[in-house]
């Protein structure tokens, strides 16, 4: 009688190691900074059949179960590692043709989703069918992303000139069209605990981005055909287009929109802004709780259906029906909103279980969860690097592990089941704060209250309207005054001063403390050995992030486009020298760059010193002012600019100084007679010199050679370290006269990746070659830091934290 058990434990015990074998060789295929040769990747396949061999001989498996369970943790990591490189290496070879970037190439192919469309246009995906260039076949990558801009505005980074464009046209997934494009590799921002747009666009298969060149001298874009192809897309799209046509407020539609077909872009920023503040934001989109919630709903509707025949029964009992129905309708659901990851994240872990608990298998919970793990990572192994991967299993995990619906058959009243959710959402919140406070900096102190509601509400109510709308229109509209009943509810708990508490982003050694000590705490065991996850807690509860020492003086230069914005901190005070770019009414440099990197490193701004007035220095500055109210603002815009409305600005003159934490700071340009006579933005630039007495850098905006000329012929000290290339390194910049007397040992140039303006030219290069000058470019570098303490080291963020999938420039 003891010896079945004991057959049953024997391979099970030796699947967990197996599969936390694989999971981990995938984790450490994606540290890879370069890929291999294939024939690497093989040879460690190779070795895993071999490990496999030696683990199935007698001798090992009769004598020490330990090493049989090293051997296959270690074969199935070396599997893992390999199918994961040979993809990755198989996919790389499909990348753009340098040669072709920038190029005029006439595209013929299928809108493969549905188009997004914004104040700037129109963005969207391109299946590849030919390609010429020139009236040469060449080939490109199977899926583009493309933009389609309205007007002149092409967001600073293509090179439309001064023309209008033709308008976009209203492209439908499924039309063939042909297309006059201009290509470039897949480049993003490269920023500390920034955002990686290239691992985005690796992971969707979109192997080059560019933009459809419409103007009047360019071959007008021809719709050729409405094939077959992407009808699920195009199902999607038309649904878009009803709900917007029905729902008359575009904030209420747009977050329908998001419910019923995943189109998350048709959210405004200021409602994320709130959704994140109130811990909700992962009920705004296609998530994993809609799709199981969803999976649950139809398992319900298809085992009832499925007992009213008995012949069905007969043939397969209503338990597996309803299991596999509900599976099955909830991937349906999850193509039909999207297929996002997360979706797919969901589908995968629902079949994975739905299969093992139709096989008949009673694995412990620990098996099944990296099972599941196993699954997703297997299809799709760059998931690991998603922070909703680790949210998602980690607080499965958490439930598991904590038993927290152990006695939930027990509550079969709905007193029972409500104290069952709210305990349930109370580990959850309380064992996910220090993951939340590593991945993003941020917790929401009201999410609990929040989701209390927020979670029937939107589950039970606002989706299943939103669905039910596909087939009778006027119930968006109910679900619309739902949606607002909610949002006025969040709007007041987010509008609290303690509804979240931010914290410097920590190491990843403190958030794994944090992780676990949060899961020991709500585990269920003895209150002696739950006490012991507090001060695992600890650390990235209260991690500080480190600081230039007295006397010294940190710059670092974001990676935010065509535009400039660098952080100065010094032992107790912060300022930055401009804001970024502005990218469109809903996206700017603030609020995608500049915010989440001030909230990462706990800098609270003393001074915002914005140089002039151009756009893509001004860009991000209303993002910030909302963050940090408190700086102050020094700069050289007009008084009837948008800023003077929104913040108390203080005109920049030559002569401003003050002192910080042993660092001097003087303003050097524009003179106060400046105000009022010359007309000219760029020549109104503040100039702003840093210096501890030993180290210098200058910072001087867009001034071009008339004013460096001025610079120079007033005799002030003009030698640093470190310049802040005037202008981006325009032509009409950094003249001869201005670096002799400058004489920097490093250049730091803020630039967009092959923007239309050229810069840095090639004549101002020269000059810095010829004098010896490093110079450091963005799309090179990313994100550029120096420190005064260390004066001949700069550190490169793309350099820093390089990945096979990042873009490298020559």
């Amino acid at each position: 009688m003891q010896a079945a058990p004991h057959h049953t434990a024997g391979p099970t015990g030796l699947i967990f190691p197996a599969l936390l074998g694989f999971v981990l060789g995938t984790a450490g295929q994606l540290q890879q900074a370069t890929l291999w040769p294939w024939q690497v990747y093989g040879c460690f396949m190779l070795l895993a059949l071999v490990l496999f061999a030696l683990a199935a001989t007698k001798y090992v498996a009769i004598n020490s179960r330990t090493i049989l369970a090293a051997l296959l943790a270690l074969a199935f990591a070396l599997v893992a590692f390999s199918v994961v490189g040979l993809r990755a290496s198989a996919y790389a070879e499909q990348a753009l043709d340098a040669g072709l970037e920038g190029r005029d190439v006439a595209v013929s192919g299928v809108i493969a989703a549905m188009p997004q469309r914004s104040e700037t246009g129109l963005r969207f995906r391109l299946d590849v069918e030919s390609a010429q260039q020139q009236g040469q076949t060449v080939r490109l990558p199977p899926r583009l992303y493309l933009a389609w801009y309205a007007d002149r505005f092409a967001g600073g980074d293509a090179d439309l000139g001064d023309e209008l464009q033709r308008q976009p046209a209203a492209l439908q997934a499924g039309e063939r069209w042909q297309f006059t494009v201009r290509l470039k590799a897949p480049h993003g921002a490269s920023n500390p605990f920034g955002y990686d747009f290239e691992l985005w666009l690796w992971e969707q298969g979109l192997q080059a981005t560019g933009y459809v060149r419409a103007g009047p001298k360019d071959p007008a874009p021809q719709r050729l055909a409405q094939t077959h192809r992407h009808p699920v897309e195009l199902a999607r799209q038309l649904v878009h287009e009803q709900i917007v046509g029905q729902v008359e407020d575009r904030k209420y539609a747009g977050l329908i929109a998001a419910l019923v077909v995943g189109d998350q872009n048709a959210i405004d920023r200021a409602d994320w802004d709130v959704f994140r503040a109130t811990g909700v934001a992962h009920l705004m989109s296609i998530s994993g709780l809609h799709v199981t919630m969803f999976a649950w709903l139809a398992a319900l509707l298809v085992g009832w259906l499925w007992r009213r025949s008995g012949r069905l029964c007969l043939w397969l009992p209503a338990p597996s029906a309803a299991l596999v129905g509900g599976v099955l309708l909830a991937a349906a659901y999850a193509l039909f909103s999207g297929w996002g990851v997360p979706s797919q994240r969901t589908v995968l872990m629902l079949a994975t279980v739905g299969l093992l608990r139709l096989s008949g298998k009673r694995w412990p919970w620990p098996h099944v969860w990296l099972l599941t793990c196993a699954v997703v990572v297997a299809v799709d192994p760059w998931a690991l690097l998603q922070a909703g991967f680790w949210l998602s299993f980690v607080a499965v995990g958490i439930l598991f592990a904590s038993d927290s619906g152990a006695d939930y058959e027990e509550r079969t009243g709905a007193r029972g089941r409500l104290v069952s959710m709210f305990r349930e959402q109370a580990v959850i919140t309380l064992a996910l704060t220090p993951l939340t406070l590593l991945l993003f900096g941020q917790v929401s102190v009201v999410g609990l209250v929040a989701n209390a509601l927020a979670i029937p509400w939107v589950t039970l109510v606002v989706t299943p309207l939103a669905m039910a709308g596909v087939a009778v229109a006027p119930l968006w509209d109910v679900a619309a005054w739902a949606i607002a009943a909610l949002t006025w509810y969040l709007q007041m708990l987010a509008a609290l001063s303690f509804a979240t508490i931010t914290v410097a982003q920590a190491p990843l050694w403190a958030g794994v403390a944090g992780v676990i000590g949060g899961a020991v705490l709500v585990m269920q065991l003895p209150w002696s050995l739950r006490l012991l996850g507090l001060p695992l807690m600890l650390p990235v509860l209260l991690w500080q992030a480190p600081r230039p020492p007295e006397g010294q003086f940190e710059l670092l230069a974001a990676d935010i486009g065509q535009g400039n914005a660098v952080l100065v901190r010094t032992a107790h005070h912060a300022l930055l020298y401009d804001a970024g770019p502005r990218f469109s009414r809903e996206s700017d440099a603030g609020h995608r760059v500049l915010v989440p990197l001030l909230r990462a490193l706990d800098v609270r701004l003393d001074t915002l010193l914005l140089s002039h007035r151009d756009s893509d220095h001004t860009g991000g500055a209303l993002a910030l002012l909302a963050m940090q109210p408190q700086a102050t603002v020094l700069s050289s815009i007009e008084d009837t600019h948008e800023l003077q409305a929104v913040h108390p600005v203080t005109r920049c003159a030559a002569g401003q100084r003050w002192r910080w934490d042993g660092v001097d700071f003087e303003v050097l340009h524009p003179q106060a007679t400046d105000y009022g006579t010359v007309r000219k933005s760029n020549a109104m630039s503040c100039t702003l010199r840093l210096s501890n007495g030993v180290q210098s850098a200058l910072l001087v905006g867009d001034i071009e050679q008339a004013q460096e000329a001025r610079l120079v012929s007033e005799g002030g000290n003009l030698k640093s370290d470190v310049l802040l290339v005037p202008h981006h390194g325009s032509r009409f910049s950094s003249s001869a006269a201005f670096l002799d007397a400058v004489q920097p040992r490093t250049a730091l140039v803020q630039a967009g990746y092959r923007n239309r303006f050229g810069h840095p030219a090639e004549s101002v290069l020269v000059r810095y070659q010829e004098r010896h000058i490093q110079v450091i470019d963005s799309p090179h570098c990313g994100a550029a830091t120096w420190q005064s303490a260390l004066p001949q080291e700069l550190r490169c963020q793309r350099s820093d934290g390089l990945r096979y999938w990042q873009h490298r420039l020559p």
